[in-house]
Formats: C-alpha cells, sequence, structure tokens
C-alpha cells in the first residue's frame, strides 16, 4: 500500500541519538519505522507505548548485506514509500591504535560504515524511482579530527564522510540529498558512563562549557530532512569544540 505520510527509517534506534530521533520525526508527522539490532525488552516496548509513540520496530543488522536489503524491502513494500533514512546505527571499541585487536577494528568498520552504505544503497534504488528522498547519516567529530583511542571509530566516521559526498553527487541527478551529522559531545550512556570528574574537564573544553543533548543532535537531522537545498555537507554540532 501507499500511505499519504512520510515514511522514515531510523536506523540504532532502541536509544539515545536514534530514539530522539524517531520521537522527532513521529512529531513531525512521519510514519516512523525504527530498525534495532536485537528485539526490545518488554520494558522498552512499554516505555514506547506509554509515551504515545507509535513506531513500527524492525530487528535487522544494518552490517550484513542481506539484512540491510530486508529492511529497506519491508518498509517500502508495506508503505510504497520511504523519505528519509538516518543511518544512525553505530558502536565503540575504543583503545589506543597499538591495541585494537584486527576483530575489533574490523567490527567497528562494518557497523558504522558498512552499515552506513548497506542501507544506503538499498534504500537510494527505490529513492531514485521516487525521484525524492532524504538521507542523513551520523559521523563525528572523530571522523574530521581523529580522537586518541578511537582509530577504528574515527577511520569508520570519516569513511560516512566520503560516503556522504559521493552519494549526494550521485543523488542529485535523482532529487536524493544526503548529508551527514558530526555530533561532539552529547549526553548518552557512553558519556554518562565516564566519571563526573573526566565529565567537567571534557565540558571545560567546549567554548558552550556543556555538552550537547541528543534532542539537539535530532533537531538538526530534522532539519537537514526537510531542507531542499542542503546537500553533501557535514554538519557539525559541537558546541563550538572544533572551532
Amino acid at each position: 500500500m501507499t500511505v499519504d505520510k512520510k515514511v522514515a527509517i531510523v536506523t540504532g534506534a532502541a536509544k539515545g541519538i536514534g530514539l530522539a530521533t524517531a520521537k522527532r520525526f513521529y512529531d513531525d508527522g512521519f510514519t516512523v519505522v525504527i530498525n534495532v539490532h536485537a528485539e526490545l525488552s518488554d520494558e522498552q516496548k512499554n516505555a514506547f507505548n506509554q509515551s504515545g509513540y507509535d513506531f513500527e520496530v524492525v530487528v535487522g543488522d544494518v552490517s550484513d548485506d542481506k539484512s540491510a536489503k530486508t529492511i529497506i524491502d519491508s518498509v517500502f513494500e508495506k508503505y510504497g514509500r520511504i523519505d528519509v533514512l538516518v543511518n544512525n546505527a553505530g558502536i565503540t571499541r575504543d583503545k589506543l591504535l597499538t591495541r585494537i585487536s584486527i576483530d575489533d577494528f574490523k567490527t567497528v568498520i562494518n557497523t558504522n560504515l558498512v552499515g552506513t552504505f548497506n542501507m544506503t544503497k538499498y534504500v537510494m534504488k527505490y529513492m531514485q524511482k521516487q525521484r525524492s528522498g532524504a538521507i542523513i547519516n551520523l559521523s563525528s567529530i572523530s571522523g574530521i579530527h581523529g580522537n586518541v583511542g578511537q582509530a577504528n571509530y574515527s577511520a569508520s566516521k570519516a569513511g560516512v564522510i566520503g560516503l556522504t559526498k559521493t552519494a549526494a553527487r550521485e543523488g542529485a541527478l535523482r532529487g536524493i540529498r544526503v548529508n551527514a551529522v558530526a555530533p561532539g559531545m552529547v549526553r548518552t550512556d557512553m558519556v554518562e558512563a565516564m566519571s563526573e570528574k573526566r565529565q567537567q574537564e571534557f565540558a571545560e573544553q567546549i567554548p558552550l562549557k556543556r555538552f550537547g543533548n541528543v534532542a539537539e543532535i535530532a533537531d538538526t537531522i530534522s532539519f537537514l530532512a526537510n531542507n531542499k537545498y542542503i546537500t553533501g555537507q557535514v554538519l557539525t554540532v559541537d558546541g563550538g569544540l572544533t572551532i
């Protein structure tokens, strides 16, 4: 069937930036499909229901070619359109470069970069037929400037930027816009796991003297999805950290 409401897919949306983005698109009037790597817990499902967000949940591993294709195909078959894809799924395996195992390097690359490639490849085939669509990829300031202990993560996020720019050039031929968001320090589970002292040390390095929040990243993603004349760009949202 074909629905009148626009359809957005958000990967890695069980929590954090992905969940905040899914909520933002739902509030904006979209039909929202969230991709998660594993089945949601009953607690998570209840939280969605109680908050009034009626998401369709699709379980799948974006780093797996067949799984990514199945996710995209199933959404299009059900709704007859895909207007926005947010490639948010990502992981970290932080260690100093000389201590990173090849498995940890490949695992991060496969999820963060290959996963973004897989989803982009398959959604673009449908968007090309529609002659419209917006893809927003999650990069990071680590992918622009590098970061100690994140050789694998930085490499994956730098790769996302290159992929974004090439996809934007190719997508523009059929009215598809592709952009990236590069967050700085954002209050997610990873940041909250840091000691209070370490958080304060990081915050002091930021001109705005605070970490970002997930809603601010979701706002940026929504802006890029709706602006019809921005493509191939990397929008840094970091409180001025990389001025």
